[in-house]
């Protein structure tokens, strides 16, 4: 009997080369969509010992704890973040311990791809797709938005100064990275500060 394999939708790909930042795919992230409402106690707390961190409250905002990152998607739903071998049991686990109240806990592991971009020019590289201001003293570490990048929906996520991942959905995956590629192809910098 074959077993299912889990295989990235850019594993064919590699690093981006001839780029003036490192451009590659994220393939072992888990990813679960996690909804309940902020103002019922009994989610926020049952969430909170599943996951060992409480889920942000504030708009654009990340939490995270060791492995565990929660990204604030809405005031209602938020994008659980740990490694992809991991994802199927946490969810679980979510699942069980929710299951008396309003919630949902939904593997989405293999639905986004995620493409980060590190290096000096990150935001730059993205503002060339997209409206949003990377130069705004407002974008800084644990930043969450969802925005329209290259014509399609993408969710970014501000890992650390200069590194920035992009989640796209996973058949939108090679042109989001064939974008960035000729975005941040080396002699295209435009030095915004």
């Amino acid at each position: 009997m074959l077993e299912p394999q889990h295989e990235s939708a850019l594993a064919h790909v590699g690093e981006a080369s001839g780029t003036y930042i490192s451009i590659r795919e994220i393939p072992t992230r888990g990813m679960i969509d996690l909804r309940g409402q902020t103002a019922d106690r009994k989610f926020m707390s049952l969430a909170k010992n599943v996951l060992g961190i409480d889920l942000p409250k504030l708009t654009r905002s990340s939490h995270s704890f060791g492995e565990v990152k929660a990204l604030w998607l809405s005031p209602d739903q938020w994008l659980i973040l740990c490694a992809y071998s991991k994802a199927a049991t946490l969810q679980a686990e979510l699942s069980n311990t929710l299951k008396n109240i309003h919630a949902l806990a939904v593997d989405v592991s293999d639905m986004r791809s995620v493409i980060r971009l590190e290096g000096e020019g990150a935001g730059e590289v993205l503002m060339k797709g997209g409206s949003l201001d990377f130069t705004d003293g407002a974008i800084a570490p644990g930043y969450v938005r969802r925005m329209r990048f290259a014509e399609m929906a993408a969710l970014v996520h501000i890992v650390e100064p200069n590194i920035i991942d992009l989640y796209v959905f996973r058949s939108y995956a090679q042109y989001a990275f064939d974008f960035l590629q000729k975005a941040a192809r080396n002699g295209s910098q435009i030095g915004m500060k």
